[in-house]
């Protein structure tokens, strides 16, 4: 257990800094909690930080103590519009990664658009919950190689879903499929969150880009959350992914914000 002492920005009382777990950091001033900071190792090897402190000068003394002890690089997310909160990573030298924009997505087919729209040729869509395991985890996992073998899984967003060494889908009713030719060949993932079911994942093999196919799982998917009486759904796209962007703003979809991912090499 380590601890670093300080009286900045608490009034003058004494700061005390400490790791309490091998993943979690605290700071004390006159017996009182004014700031923790936690460590979130993710599935693809990235690191990312957390710091919660009532100041500036605790968080950087957070912020200190964790880069002093943890290897580089790391990682962090905040909201774009969190200035307070970015500029804080920043001051304490992390840099702007990557850019996620938060889209609010209308379901109503009139709206987006889809409502005419069929599957490609050949294309059959398995409805949200109806597919087959084995054949959904073979997809997940060819599709996962592909990525793993282009941009790498440092390239697709943050919030990739926890899971056990080998285990790929965990909740197999979350997502529907396209099949064709016996074979499934694309995937979308929904959430079914309380507020906004979230568009967490459209994904189609390589070998069958440019068909059709991603469209046509966004358009069972929103037509769906519509016909339960759904309004929006939300997703979340990387910037510089021009062909997920064109998709979602094809549909009738808006901006409602940004996350930034920061790094800190």
């Amino acid at each position: 257990m380590n601890t670093e002492n300080s009286t900045a920005g608490t009034s003058d009382h004494p700061v005390v800094i400490t790791r309490i777990a091998e993943r979690e950091w605290q700071a004390l001033a006159d017996d009182q909690v004014v700031g923790c900071g936690d460590v979130s190792p993710r599935p693809d090897g990235r690191v990312f930080l957390s710091i919660d402190a009532w100041h500036d000068a605790v968080f950087d003394r957070l912020a200190a103590a964790m880069l002093a002890e943890l290897p580089r690089p790391l990682y962090t997310v905040v909201d774009e519009a969190d200035r307070d909160l970015t500029s804080n990573w920043e001051r304490v030298g992390f840099t702007v990664r990557r850019r996620e924009w938060e889209y609010v997505v209308p379901t109503d087919p009139q709206v987006t658009g889809l409502d005419a729209l069929q599957p490609p040729s050949g294309v059959t869509i398995v409805l949200v919950g109806e597919a087959e395991e084995g054949p959904l985890r073979a997809l997940d996992r060819a599709i996962r190689e592909e990525v793993e073998a282009t941009v790498g899984w440092q390239a697709m967003p943050a919030e990739v879903l926890p899971r056990p060494l080998g285990t790929t889908v965990l909740y197999p009713s979350k997502y529907a499929v396209a099949a064709q030719s016996d074979q499934y060949v694309g995937m979308v993932r929904v959430a079914p969150l309380t507020r906004r079911p979230r568009i967490g994942l459209i994904a189609v093999l390589a070998d069958r880009h440019r068909r059709g196919i991603a469209r046509a799982l966004l358009a069972q998917v929103l037509g769906s959350l519509h016909s339960s009486g759904i309004e929006t759904a939300s997703a979340e796209v990387n910037e510089s992914n021009e062909a997920a962007t064109a998709l979602f703003e094809g549909v009738g979809a808006q901006r409602a914000g940004s996350n930034l991912e920061l790094v800190c090499r």
